[in-house]
Protein backbone atom coordinates (compact mmCIF):
# COMPACT_ATOMS: atom_id res chain seq x y z
CA UNK A 1 0.00 0.00 0.00
CA UNK A 2 1.51 3.34 -0.97
CA UNK A 3 1.04 6.67 0.77
CA UNK A 4 -1.57 8.00 -1.62
CA UNK A 5 -3.92 5.03 -1.83
CA UNK A 6 -6.47 3.81 0.66
CA UNK A 7 -8.21 0.61 -0.40
CA UNK A 8 -11.94 0.97 -0.96
CA UNK A 9 -14.40 -1.19 0.90
CA UNK A 10 -15.98 -1.64 -2.52
CA UNK A 11 -13.59 -1.77 -5.50
CA UNK A 12 -13.84 1.36 -7.62
CA UNK A 13 -15.22 0.37 -11.01
CA UNK A 14 -16.24 2.56 -13.93
CA UNK A 15 -19.82 2.20 -12.69
CA UNK A 16 -18.83 3.42 -9.23
CA UNK A 17 -17.11 6.44 -10.71
CA UNK A 18 -20.19 7.36 -12.71
CA UNK A 19 -22.72 6.92 -9.89
CA UNK A 20 -24.24 10.07 -8.37
CA UNK A 21 -25.15 8.24 -5.12
CA UNK A 22 -21.74 7.05 -3.90
CA UNK A 23 -21.97 9.46 -0.93
CA UNK A 24 -24.28 6.84 0.57
CA UNK A 25 -21.24 4.57 1.04
CA UNK A 26 -18.76 7.17 2.34
CA UNK A 27 -18.12 8.38 5.86
CA UNK A 28 -15.92 11.25 4.72
CA UNK A 29 -15.61 12.23 1.11
CA UNK A 30 -11.93 13.21 0.92
CA UNK A 31 -10.66 9.75 1.81
CA UNK A 32 -13.60 7.44 1.07
CA UNK A 33 -14.46 8.60 -2.44
CA UNK A 34 -13.59 6.06 -5.16
CA UNK A 35 -10.90 8.44 -6.48
CA UNK A 36 -9.36 8.82 -3.01
CA UNK A 37 -7.62 12.14 -2.27
CA UNK A 38 -8.59 13.70 -5.60
CA UNK A 39 -8.26 17.42 -5.01
CA UNK A 40 -5.67 17.02 -2.26
CA UNK A 41 -2.66 15.46 -4.00
CA UNK A 42 -2.67 16.91 -7.50
CA UNK A 43 -5.22 17.58 -10.22
CA UNK A 44 -5.91 19.36 -13.47
CA UNK A 45 -4.60 22.90 -13.68
CA UNK A 46 -7.24 25.61 -13.45
CA UNK A 47 -6.29 26.91 -16.88
CA UNK A 48 -7.46 23.67 -18.53
CA UNK A 49 -10.99 24.25 -17.17
CA UNK A 50 -11.20 28.01 -17.47
CA UNK A 51 -12.38 28.33 -21.05
CA UNK A 52 -15.06 25.63 -20.67
CA UNK A 53 -16.26 27.21 -17.43
CA UNK A 54 -16.49 30.64 -19.03
CA UNK A 55 -18.64 29.21 -21.81
CA UNK A 56 -20.93 27.58 -19.24
CA UNK A 57 -21.28 30.83 -17.30
CA UNK A 58 -21.98 32.76 -20.49
CA UNK A 59 -24.77 30.32 -21.34
CA UNK A 60 -26.23 30.75 -17.86
CA UNK A 61 -25.90 34.55 -17.91
CA UNK A 62 -26.13 35.38 -21.66
CA UNK A 63 -26.48 39.15 -21.23
CA UNK A 64 -23.59 39.61 -18.81
CA UNK A 65 -20.03 40.67 -19.62
CA UNK A 66 -18.00 37.90 -17.98
CA UNK A 67 -14.33 37.66 -17.09
CA UNK A 68 -12.71 34.83 -15.17
CA UNK A 69 -9.47 34.35 -13.25
CA UNK A 70 -8.11 31.55 -11.04
CA UNK A 71 -9.06 31.77 -7.36
CA UNK A 72 -5.99 29.89 -6.03
CA UNK A 73 -7.95 28.08 -3.32
CA UNK A 74 -6.37 25.27 -1.24
CA UNK A 75 -9.52 23.22 -0.69
CA UNK A 76 -11.15 20.30 -2.49
CA UNK A 77 -12.37 22.34 -5.43
CA UNK A 78 -10.73 24.31 -8.20
CA UNK A 79 -11.79 27.91 -7.64
CA UNK A 80 -12.21 31.01 -9.79
CA UNK A 81 -13.14 34.64 -9.38
CA UNK A 82 -15.78 35.64 -11.93
CA UNK A 83 -16.79 39.20 -12.78
CA UNK A 84 -20.29 39.55 -14.23
CA UNK A 85 -20.62 43.13 -15.43
CA UNK A 86 -19.54 44.92 -12.23
CA UNK A 87 -20.35 42.13 -9.76
CA UNK A 88 -17.60 39.81 -8.53
CA UNK A 89 -18.51 36.22 -7.69
CA UNK A 90 -16.75 33.11 -6.38
CA UNK A 91 -16.95 29.95 -8.51
CA UNK A 92 -16.07 26.41 -7.42
CA UNK A 93 -15.51 23.46 -9.75
CA UNK A 94 -15.82 19.77 -8.81
CA UNK A 95 -13.93 17.84 -11.50
CA UNK A 96 -13.62 14.38 -9.95
CA UNK A 97 -14.17 11.23 -12.03
CA UNK A 98 -17.02 10.10 -9.76
CA UNK A 99 -19.27 12.79 -11.25
CA UNK A 100 -20.25 13.85 -7.74
CA UNK A 101 -23.32 16.07 -7.55
CA UNK A 102 -23.11 17.15 -3.89
CA UNK A 103 -22.80 20.81 -4.88
CA UNK A 104 -26.58 20.61 -5.31
CA UNK A 105 -26.88 19.50 -1.70
CA UNK A 106 -24.45 22.13 -0.45
CA UNK A 107 -26.43 24.84 -2.22
CA UNK A 108 -29.58 23.67 -0.41
CA UNK A 109 -27.68 23.59 2.91
CA UNK A 110 -26.46 27.14 2.36
CA UNK A 111 -30.05 28.24 1.78
CA UNK A 112 -31.03 26.56 5.06
CA UNK A 113 -28.20 28.25 6.95
CA UNK A 114 -29.01 31.68 5.52
CA UNK A 115 -32.72 31.18 6.29
CA UNK A 116 -31.77 30.63 9.92
CA UNK A 117 -30.11 34.06 9.85
CA UNK A 118 -26.51 32.85 9.94
CA UNK A 119 -23.80 34.43 7.76
CA UNK A 120 -23.10 32.30 4.70
CA UNK A 121 -22.60 32.98 0.97
CA UNK A 122 -25.65 33.22 -1.26
CA UNK A 123 -25.73 30.76 -4.18
CA UNK A 124 -26.33 32.48 -7.53
CA UNK A 125 -26.19 29.37 -9.73
CA UNK A 126 -25.24 25.70 -9.59
CA UNK A 127 -25.01 23.02 -12.27
CA UNK A 128 -24.02 19.46 -11.43
CA UNK A 129 -25.61 17.89 -14.51
CA UNK A 130 -22.37 17.75 -16.56
CA UNK A 131 -24.50 18.10 -19.68
CA UNK A 132 -22.65 21.16 -21.01
CA UNK A 133 -19.26 20.70 -19.36
CA UNK A 134 -17.55 17.63 -17.85
CA UNK A 135 -17.59 19.06 -14.32
CA UNK A 136 -19.98 20.47 -11.73
CA UNK A 137 -19.82 24.15 -10.82
CA UNK A 138 -21.34 26.55 -8.33
CA UNK A 139 -21.38 30.36 -8.25
CA UNK A 140 -21.54 32.10 -4.86
CA UNK A 141 -21.18 35.51 -3.30
CA UNK A 142 -17.56 36.60 -3.14
CA UNK A 143 -17.14 37.41 0.56
CA UNK A 144 -14.61 40.21 0.85
CA UNK A 145 -12.75 38.87 3.90
CA UNK A 146 -9.89 36.47 4.59
CA UNK A 147 -10.38 33.30 6.59
CA UNK A 148 -9.80 33.44 10.35
CA UNK A 149 -6.79 31.13 10.04
CA UNK A 150 -5.02 34.03 8.31
CA UNK A 151 -5.29 36.12 11.47
CA UNK A 152 -4.55 33.18 13.77
CA UNK A 153 -1.26 32.49 11.98
CA UNK A 154 -0.31 36.17 12.37
CA UNK A 155 -1.16 36.12 16.07
CA UNK A 156 -3.92 38.68 15.61
CA UNK A 157 -6.95 36.59 16.63
CA UNK A 158 -8.43 36.42 20.12
CA UNK A 159 -9.39 32.80 19.56
CA UNK A 160 -11.18 32.09 22.87
CA UNK A 161 -13.46 35.10 22.29
CA UNK A 162 -14.07 34.03 18.69
CA UNK A 163 -14.72 30.45 19.83
CA UNK A 164 -17.64 31.70 21.90
CA UNK A 165 -19.18 33.20 18.76
CA UNK A 166 -18.51 29.99 16.81
CA UNK A 167 -20.11 27.86 19.54
CA UNK A 168 -23.24 30.02 19.46
CA UNK A 169 -23.39 29.64 15.67
CA UNK A 170 -23.14 25.83 15.96
CA UNK A 171 -26.08 25.82 18.36
CA UNK A 172 -27.98 28.08 15.96
CA UNK A 173 -27.59 25.88 12.87
CA UNK A 174 -28.53 22.83 14.93
CA UNK A 175 -32.05 24.25 14.83
CA UNK A 176 -32.12 22.51 11.45
CA UNK A 177 -33.08 18.89 12.16
CA UNK A 178 -33.18 16.96 8.88
CA UNK A 179 -34.61 13.50 8.49
CA UNK A 180 -32.20 10.58 8.40
CA UNK A 181 -28.49 10.57 9.15
CA UNK A 182 -25.20 11.03 7.35
CA UNK A 183 -24.71 12.74 3.97
CA UNK A 184 -27.81 14.14 2.32
CA UNK A 185 -29.44 12.47 -0.67
CA UNK A 186 -29.16 14.75 -3.74
CA UNK A 187 -32.29 13.13 -5.20
CA UNK A 188 -34.32 14.36 -2.22
CA UNK A 189 -33.00 17.88 -2.81
CA UNK A 190 -33.83 17.92 -6.52
CA UNK A 191 -37.19 16.13 -6.25
CA UNK A 192 -38.57 17.39 -2.93
CA UNK A 193 -36.31 20.37 -2.07
CA UNK A 194 -35.59 18.78 1.31
CA UNK A 195 -32.53 17.60 3.21
CA UNK A 196 -32.69 13.91 4.09
CA UNK A 197 -29.76 11.77 5.19
CA UNK A 198 -29.09 8.51 3.36
CA UNK A 199 -29.12 6.43 6.57
CA UNK A 200 -32.03 5.48 8.82
CA UNK A 201 -29.67 4.86 11.75
CA UNK A 202 -26.85 7.15 12.90
CA UNK A 203 -24.76 4.21 14.06
CA UNK A 204 -24.74 2.83 10.50
CA UNK A 205 -23.22 6.08 9.26
CA UNK A 206 -20.72 6.46 12.13
CA UNK A 207 -19.15 3.05 11.53
CA UNK A 208 -18.82 3.34 7.75
CA UNK A 209 -15.19 2.35 6.95
CA UNK A 210 -14.22 2.62 10.62
CA UNK A 211 -12.25 -0.64 10.61
CA UNK A 212 -10.72 0.19 7.22
CA UNK A 213 -9.51 3.59 8.44
CA UNK A 214 -7.87 2.02 11.49
CA UNK A 215 -6.29 -0.71 9.37
CA UNK A 216 -4.89 1.89 7.00
CA UNK A 217 -3.30 3.90 9.80
CA UNK A 218 -1.84 0.72 11.25
CA UNK A 219 -0.48 -0.39 7.86
CA UNK A 220 1.05 3.06 7.40
CA UNK A 221 2.57 2.76 10.91
CA UNK A 222 0.95 5.91 12.24
CA UNK A 223 -0.77 3.68 14.80
CA UNK A 224 0.50 0.39 16.16
CA UNK A 225 -1.69 -2.70 15.84
CA UNK A 226 -2.24 -2.55 19.61
CA UNK A 227 -3.28 1.12 19.50
CA UNK A 228 -5.74 0.48 16.68
CA UNK A 229 -7.25 -2.45 18.58
CA UNK A 230 -7.60 -0.37 21.76
CA UNK A 231 -9.37 2.40 19.85
CA UNK A 232 -11.78 -0.03 18.21
CA UNK A 233 -12.56 -1.73 21.53
CA UNK A 234 -13.24 1.57 23.33
CA UNK A 235 -15.45 2.92 20.55
CA UNK A 236 -17.50 -0.28 20.45
CA UNK A 237 -17.91 -0.10 24.23
CA UNK A 238 -19.60 3.29 23.82
CA UNK A 239 -21.75 2.28 20.87
CA UNK A 240 -25.01 3.00 22.78
CA UNK A 241 -24.19 6.73 22.66
CA UNK A 242 -24.84 6.59 18.91
CA UNK A 243 -28.53 5.72 19.32
CA UNK A 244 -29.93 9.09 18.30
CA UNK A 245 -33.64 9.86 18.08
CA UNK A 246 -33.04 12.91 15.86
CA UNK A 247 -30.09 14.26 13.91
CA UNK A 248 -29.13 17.90 13.51
CA UNK A 249 -27.25 19.83 10.84
CA UNK A 250 -23.48 19.26 11.13
CA UNK A 251 -20.98 21.27 9.07
CA UNK A 252 -18.50 18.37 9.30
CA UNK A 253 -15.46 20.41 8.18
CA UNK A 254 -15.53 23.18 10.76
CA UNK A 255 -12.16 24.93 11.05
CA UNK A 256 -10.82 28.48 10.99
CA UNK A 257 -10.07 28.32 7.25
CA UNK A 258 -13.76 27.67 6.62
CA UNK A 259 -14.81 30.80 8.52
CA UNK A 260 -14.33 34.18 6.84
CA UNK A 261 -14.14 37.44 8.73
CA UNK A 262 -11.87 39.70 10.76
CA UNK A 263 -10.56 39.58 14.35
CA UNK A 264 -13.67 41.57 15.23
CA UNK A 265 -16.27 39.17 13.87
CA UNK A 266 -17.45 36.48 11.47
CA UNK A 267 -18.49 37.38 7.92
CA UNK A 268 -19.41 33.91 6.62
CA UNK A 269 -19.28 30.19 7.35
CA UNK A 270 -18.21 28.51 4.10
CA UNK A 271 -17.50 25.08 2.56
CA UNK A 272 -20.57 23.11 3.59
CA UNK A 273 -19.88 20.40 1.01
CA UNK A 274 -19.33 17.72 3.68
CA UNK A 275 -22.47 18.64 5.66
CA UNK A 276 -24.48 15.80 7.22
CA UNK A 277 -27.30 15.08 9.64
CA UNK A 278 -25.61 13.89 12.79
CA UNK A 279 -24.74 14.31 16.46
CA UNK A 280 -24.91 17.60 18.35
CA UNK A 281 -21.34 17.26 19.63
CA UNK A 282 -19.74 16.53 16.24
CA UNK A 283 -18.97 20.10 15.11
CA UNK A 284 -17.68 21.01 18.58
CA UNK A 285 -15.38 17.99 18.40
CA UNK A 286 -14.14 19.20 15.02
CA UNK A 287 -12.93 22.41 16.64
CA UNK A 288 -11.05 20.18 19.09
CA UNK A 289 -9.19 18.59 16.18
CA UNK A 290 -7.15 21.82 16.08
CA UNK A 291 -7.59 23.67 19.39
CA UNK A 292 -7.22 23.05 23.12
CA UNK A 293 -9.34 23.14 26.28
CA UNK A 294 -9.58 26.93 26.88
CA UNK A 295 -10.86 27.45 23.33
CA UNK A 296 -13.36 24.59 23.61
CA UNK A 297 -14.56 25.84 27.00
CA UNK A 298 -15.50 29.15 25.38
CA UNK A 299 -17.15 27.38 22.44
CA UNK A 300 -19.27 25.39 24.90
CA UNK A 301 -20.20 28.60 26.73
CA UNK A 302 -21.33 30.15 23.48
CA UNK A 303 -23.26 27.01 22.57
CA UNK A 304 -25.10 26.98 25.90
CA UNK A 305 -26.29 30.55 25.36
CA UNK A 306 -28.71 29.08 22.80
CA UNK A 307 -29.04 25.36 23.55
CA UNK A 308 -28.43 23.07 26.54
CA UNK A 309 -25.66 20.52 26.18
CA UNK A 310 -27.02 17.06 25.31
CA UNK A 311 -26.95 14.11 27.72
CA UNK A 312 -23.57 12.39 28.02
CA UNK A 313 -22.10 15.39 26.21
CA UNK A 314 -18.55 14.73 27.40
CA UNK A 315 -18.30 11.15 26.16
CA UNK A 316 -20.13 12.05 22.94
CA UNK A 317 -17.61 14.85 22.45
CA UNK A 318 -14.59 12.53 22.94
CA UNK A 319 -16.15 9.78 20.83
CA UNK A 320 -16.60 12.14 17.90
CA UNK A 321 -13.21 13.74 18.38
CA UNK A 322 -11.65 10.29 18.16
CA UNK A 323 -13.63 9.41 15.00
CA UNK A 324 -12.79 12.73 13.36
CA UNK A 325 -9.09 12.53 14.22
CA UNK A 326 -8.90 9.05 12.72
CA UNK A 327 -10.34 10.41 9.48
CA UNK A 328 -8.06 13.43 9.51
CA UNK A 329 -5.07 11.15 10.09
CA UNK A 330 -6.06 9.04 7.07
CA UNK A 331 -6.26 12.18 4.93
CA UNK A 332 -3.01 13.62 6.26
CA UNK A 333 -1.09 10.40 5.60
CA UNK A 334 -2.69 9.67 2.24
CA UNK A 335 -2.41 13.20 0.87
CA UNK A 336 1.15 13.72 2.11
CA UNK A 337 0.37 16.55 4.53
CA UNK A 338 3.14 15.47 6.91
CA UNK A 339 5.70 16.35 4.24
CA UNK A 340 4.53 19.96 3.78
CA UNK A 341 5.87 23.25 5.20
CA UNK A 342 4.12 26.02 7.14
CA UNK A 343 2.96 27.60 3.88
CA UNK A 344 0.27 24.91 3.91
CA UNK A 345 -2.93 26.09 5.61
CA UNK A 346 -3.00 23.22 8.14
CA UNK A 347 0.48 23.87 9.50
CA UNK A 348 1.07 26.67 12.00
CA UNK A 349 3.59 29.43 11.39
CA UNK A 350 7.10 28.20 12.13
CA UNK A 351 5.97 24.54 12.35
CA UNK A 352 6.45 21.62 9.97
CA UNK A 353 4.73 18.55 8.62
CA UNK A 354 6.51 16.51 11.27
CA UNK A 355 4.99 18.65 14.01
CA UNK A 356 1.55 18.11 12.41
CA UNK A 357 2.17 14.35 12.54
CA UNK A 358 3.11 14.52 16.22
CA UNK A 359 0.05 16.64 17.00
CA UNK A 360 -2.17 14.18 15.10
CA UNK A 361 -1.05 11.11 17.01
CA UNK A 362 -1.16 12.95 20.33
CA UNK A 363 -4.68 14.21 19.70
CA UNK A 364 -5.87 10.67 18.88
CA UNK A 365 -4.38 9.45 22.16
CA UNK A 366 -5.94 12.37 24.07
CA UNK A 367 -9.38 11.64 22.61
CA UNK A 368 -9.10 7.97 23.60
CA UNK A 369 -8.06 8.95 27.14
CA UNK A 370 -10.93 11.44 27.41
CA UNK A 371 -13.47 8.87 26.24
CA UNK A 372 -12.25 6.26 28.71
CA UNK A 373 -12.28 8.65 31.64
CA UNK A 374 -15.34 10.76 30.74
CA UNK A 375 -13.06 13.77 31.22
CA UNK A 376 -14.19 17.42 31.13
CA UNK A 377 -13.88 18.95 27.67
CA UNK A 378 -11.83 21.79 29.15
CA UNK A 379 -9.12 19.25 30.07
CA UNK A 380 -8.15 18.95 26.40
Amino acid sequence: MNATTIPSALPATSADLASPSHRRTTYYWKCDRPAAFHGTTGRADASTLQSALKRALQEKFPKARISLQPGHGQGNHITFIATLDDARRFVRVEDGPEKDNYLIVESRVLHEVRTLGLPAPRVHAVDASRERVPFAWQMLDLVDAPDLNHFQKKGELDLPRMAREIGAAIAHWQCAEPAGYGPFDPAQVTEANTLCGFHACYEDYFFLHFERHLRYLSNQQLLSTREAAEIESEVLLHRPLLSLDQGCLVHKDLALWNILGTPEGIAAFIDWDDAISGDAMDDLSLLACFHDGPVLAQALEGYQMLRPLPSEHRRRFWLHLLRNMIVKAVIRVGAGYFKKSDGFFLIGSGSSGQSLQTFTTQRIATALHGLRGDLPVASL
